[in-house]
């Protein structure tokens, strides 16, 4: 034992040789702490884990320095199934002793397993699980993903009591009693598998009571029973009869132990067999379905993020194009401006690509420069078109021809719009073409903007005839 203040070895005195520090609570401490710590080494010897879990954490209460009781204190744990408890207690008794410990080769052994790492980590998922499924209710869910649980941990004995409560629930007495069982194989003296087992062997000692109570009164209709001394005689009522039904009575049941005999050899080893198969298949299903959901998972993820992806571009490319057609409005004026450049008399071509451009549709996405170039364009060829589409049109509004009228008139005025008498022609058209909205529309327009003039005029007294019904 070693000095907490000079780290000088103790003697038999209850002070330091070395320092002089009173040293006799220190011992006493110690003494305790090896104490519980030898008394948790015989209780693991003989598997009473939880009484060496108990005895193991009182000495460490007194010494926390105690690596041999750390270190034991995780095997423990681990025996149990805690394995990570198990780690927490190694990698604290690592951190005390760097050198020279035992714990260094317990965290490699799992450590250096990257396959044994993915069971404990599945282990601890499955049973969080089934924890969820338990107050969700859905107890058949819960029951097999503990079943998967202990196929992975089959020491877990938080897994196995659960189950054994499960099947509690369920009055399945026979499997909760074979669960608890395994509990205590690996925990003799576990108290919550103790109370457990209480309530199971309550369950079923009573139809074992009613089996041997009809079984006795079954004997007393065959038989006569006395008392000869301190001796209870069993007599059957017809001996001499029954020796010949006794004989193919007795053939019989050693015929039914034989074919027992054979089937608890064989059965067992072919159903052990079956049960192994099944659940390595269950086990590798469960791994592909794992696998496959973490896909869908992945797939789906991909596809949200490639729609919203498909959905940034589609408005970028609206920014750009504009869902109106500016950029193919831009595309016409920039082909009128071309073509001007290139044949300034040639009016007609650059006519044609203006009427393509709508400015009334493209709106507020027409920047100030492609307004100022379009009426820049409008102006160079604008009277000279104006003139051309109004000596058309008024030559075919002579000639009755007012569906082909309409739309050079139109033209006129739209590049013109101080020629009153395109505006008034068209209105003569639209009215004599049967479209008398469009004519009340351009009637309205004459006098407004050219008032005083004959023309406005007659188009007030046309617009009058319209709204009287004439």
């Amino acid at each position: 034992m070693i000095c907490y203040n000079c780290g000088c070895r103790l003697s038999e005195h209850d002070f330091c040789t070395g320092c002089g520090a009173d040293v006799s609570i220190y011992k006493k401490i110690m003494y305790i702490s090896n104490r519980f710590y030898n008394d948790g080494l015989e209780k693991a010897g003989v598997r009473d884990l939880t009484g060496a879990l108990t005895s193991l954490r009182q000495s460490l209460k007194f010494n926390k320095n105690n690596i041999e009781a750390r270190n034991l204190l995780g095997l423990v744990y681990f025996e149990m199934g805690e394995v990570v408890a198990a780690l927490s207690e190694w990698v604290i008794s690592k951190n005390l002793r760097p050198k020279k410990n035992i714990a260094d080769d317990y965290i490699d052994m799992i450590q250096s397993n990257q396959a044994r790492l993915d069971s404990i980590n599945q282990t601890i998922k499955k049973y969080n699980q089934a924890l969820l499924y338990c107050n969700q209710g859905s107890s058949d869910l819960a029951v097999i993903q503990l079943k998967k649980v202990l196929s992975l941990n089959p020491k877990l004995i938080r897994a196995h009591q659960l189950l054994a409560l499960l099947y509690i629930n369920g009055e399945e007495w026979e499997k909760a009693r074979k669960e608890l069982n395994k509990c205590i194989q690996i925990d003799t003296n576990n108290t919550t598998t103790m109370r457990y087992l209480k309530e199971v062997e309550n369950m079923l000692i009573p139809e074992e009571g009613v089996k041997a109570a009809s079984k006795k009164k079954s004997q007393s209709k065959d038989a006569v029973t006395y008392q000869s001394g301190n001796e209870t005689i069993i007599q059957p009522l017809n001996m001499k009869e029954s020796k010949g039904v006794s004989t193919f009575v007795n053939m019989g049941i050693g015929i039914v132990i034989g074919i027992a005999i054979a089937c608890f050899l064989i059965l067992p080893a072919r159903i052990q067999a079956a049960k192994s198969t099944i659940n390595d298949e269950l086990r590798v299903v469960s791994e592909q379905l794992d696998a496959k959901t973490a896909t869908i998972d992945e797939m789906e993820q991909q596809v949200n993020n490639l729609t919203e992806e498909t959905a940034k571009l589609q408005e970028d490319l609206d920014g750009y194009v504009g869902t109106d057609g500016a950029l193919q409005a831009t595309d016409k004026l920039l082909l009128a401006s071309g073509a001007y450049l290139k044949n300034a008399a040639d009016i007609v071509t650059v006519s044609e690509y203006l009427d393509q451009i709508d400015l009334e549709s493209l709106g507020t996405s027409a920047s100030e420069s492609f307004t100022a170039l379009y009426d820049t364009l409008t102006g160079l060829i604008g009277p000279e078109l104006a003139k051309t589409y109004f000596d058309e049109g008024y030559n075919d509004y002579r000639q009755e021809k007012y569906a082909s009228a309409i739309p050079k008139l139109a033209k006129a005025y739209q590049y013109d719009q101080t020629n009153g008498d395109a505006l008034y022609y068209l209105a003569n058209c639209y009215r004599r073409n049967g479209n008398v909205d469009k004519a009340k529309e351009a009637y309205a327009k004459v006098i407004e903007l050219f008032p005083g003039t004959k023309k406005a005029s007659e188009s007030g007294t046309y617009l009058a005839e319209i709204n009287n019904g004439n």
